[in-house]
């Protein structure tokens, strides 16, 4: 099989409420700017990355995708996806202006949609190609209803409803007003809500200093707190370093790490103790898999960024031993033939051939903006 051609495609999708944001962003639309890559057997893989749906970033990205690494790719057999992905890592473009940002977002693009075809080739779901196993069951934590936007009672009823009305035994909320006391109230006020069994995690997305975090963040150890994830700068490793050695909450971080040696530099310095890769923007499913067999040999859960919309990531975290968890945040599972499913709590398992990233005609058609 060969790759005969490329063609990029840019989704913005519409997010569940009219806004949302955490302590950094506020957005309206989800970005999804990606690639159909097409062979001569006719099997067409789907590849997107996750962005907050800026159409300059956006087209760069899939400039780079058809102009950079495009030549690259055509001719070449598609199933050979580790060879392709160290051929565009260590490509010469890759090393001068990349090793991180727009170019790895393309390449992290490409990869799952060579992973998409070769599982397609196979004609088997991506995680039986990855030696998953139907029994090794994925927990879903919802992220939807933890919006800082929203105010305590708006918030509380929303994390309410995921729990005792959809099932969820696990959320996450945001944090970071301008006053931290409040975020402790309202900290308070979901663990109130939705009782003592259910975990709950915080999310910072890296807007605390270590002065800050070291004032308020041993508070949340009163609240049975999962993990604290980007308390601080994303890539501040003697910060994070610190605040580790100071409070007794995990730390989980990685959505906004872009290379593997981040994570291992992090990782060697006891600075973390959830690793969040996201394999839309880490490199790909490749990538994500390195990153997660590094969680496993220092016995670290590794607990995929929702980047994806999970439809890919659930395969891996199906197949691979450091992971057992996913984020769940249900923006744009109407764009896909086969979105992912969760029941009480849980994703149900795959069945249709691929990673789950072929999108619907409709989906092209309606929120293409390329």
């Amino acid at each position: 099989m060969k790759i005969t051609t490329l063609t990029p495609f840019i989704l913005h999708v519409p997010v569940t409420k009219s806004v949302i944001g955490d302590a950094v962003h506020k957005i309206t639309h989800w970005g999804m700017p990606g690639v159909m890559i097409g062979t001569d057997e006719g099997i067409v893989g789907y590849g997107y990355g996750g962005t907050h749906a800026d159409l300059v970033t956006d087209r760069l990205i899939t400039t780079l995708i058809t102009d950079v690494f495009g030549p690259m790719l055509l001719g070449e057999d598609p199933c050979s996806v580790q060879h392709l992905y160290r051929k565009l890592l260590r490509s010469s473009t890759n090393i001068w202006v990349g090793r991180g940002g727009l170019l790895q977002l393309a390449l992290s693009a490409i990869d799952i949609a060579l992973w998409d075809i070769k599982a397609k080739a196979a004609k088997q779901p991506l995680w039986r190609v990855l030696g998953g196993s139907p029994a090794d069951k994925v927990a879903a934590y919802n992220t939807d209803c933890g919006w800082l936007v929203r105010s305590t009672p708006e918030l509380v009823d929303d994390c309410k409803k995921m729990v005792f009305e959809k099932n969820f035994g696990a959320i996450k909320m945001k944090i970071g007003k301008p006053d931290p006391r409040e975020d402790i109230r309202r900290i308070e006020a979901v663990r109130r809500a939705i009782g003592d069994d259910k975990r709950l995690m915080v999310d910072a997305n890296g807007k605390w200093d270590i002065a800050t975090a070291k004032q308020f963040a041993p508070l949340l150890a009163d609240y049975d707190i999962t993990w604290f994830e980007e308390p601080l700068w994303h890539e501040d490793v003697a910060a994070h370093k610190l605040l580790a050695r100071r409070i007794n909450t995990p730390i989980a971080l990685g959505e906004l790490l872009y290379t593997f040696d981040q994570f291992r530099e992090f990782v060697q310095a006891g600075a973390v103790d959830y690793l969040q890769p996201d394999a839309t923007r880490c490199g790909g499913l490749t990538a994500v898999w390195q990153i997660a067999d590094l969680g496993l040999a220092f016995n670290l859960p590794v607990t995929p960024h929702h980047g994806d919309m999970m439809q890919a990531q659930l395969h891996l975290v199906m197949a691979h031993p450091a992971c057992s968890l996913l984020e769940y945040i249900p923006w744009a599972l109407d764009c896909f033939v086969d979105p992912v499913v969760v029941r009480d709590g849980f994703y149900e398992v795959p069945t249709a051939p691929g990673a789950g990233t072929t999108l619907r005609t409709e989906a092209l058609e309606r929120f293409n903006v390329l």
